[in-house]
């Protein structure tokens, strides 16, 4: 029970303080998972991410659910997901009641505008700590590359492209390049 009540306050608490969605999460996620209660290695979570990332719905909450489940199974993944939903929920639910007189109000606009530059600066160092942590193979190398090179010449050029298609084509290369090495193994297991 014990182990429950960690996991539902961990993310209770994730959910609370992140603010700019599941991107902006990326760094506190990995500070409390891989630094702080070790419950999963870097490598792992870097590919926790990545299948957050993919999967349908909100990167916190694949998240959530993916770390619930390893640690405590169905009910750990039902546990975390609820508890990282929980403060969201609350504070929209809050803040549609006074909506109108709630974005009226100077100090708010002032206080979204902090909040903006803050998020940017999470997602940046997220960014930068998972290209630290990186494997450096030239696959992953060609593979940034040609993502970042799409991503600014769309941007100059004004082409609408969407983020999906970035994640869903490589991780499409990266499911070829992994079937092509097998069917490699396979004919020199033959030969």
């Amino acid at each position: 029970m014990k182990k429950h009540l960690n996991l539902f306050l961990t993310m209770l608490k994730i959910g609370l303080f992140t603010f700019g969605g599941g991107y902006a999460m990326i760094a506190l996620l990995e500070n409390e998972f891989v630094s702080k209660k070790k419950w999963i290695e870097k490598d792992e979570f870097l590919d926790m991410v990545a299948i957050a990332e993919s999967t349908p719905g909100p990167i916190a909450i694949n998240a959530s659910t993916y770390i619930g489940y390893k640690m405590l199974g169905f009910l750990g993944s039902l546990i975390a997901t609820v508890a990282v939903c929980i403060p969201s929920f609350v504070i929209i639910y809050t803040i549609s009641l006074f909506f109108d007189a709630f974005l009226s109000l100077t100090l708010v606009s002032y206080a979204f505008r902090g909040i903006q530059v803050c998020v940017i600066w999470l997602i940046l160092s997220a960014g930068l700590k998972m290209l630290k942590q990186m494997k450096k193979t030239p696959l992953n190398i060609v593979i940034l590359s040609a993502v970042i090179l799409c991503m600014v010449l769309f941007s100059v050029f004004s082409v609408s492209f969407s983020t999906i298609f970035y994640i869903l084509i490589s991780g499409a290369v990266g499911l070829f390049v992994y079937l092509i090495g097998l069917l490699r193994k396979r004919k020199e297991n033959d030969e």
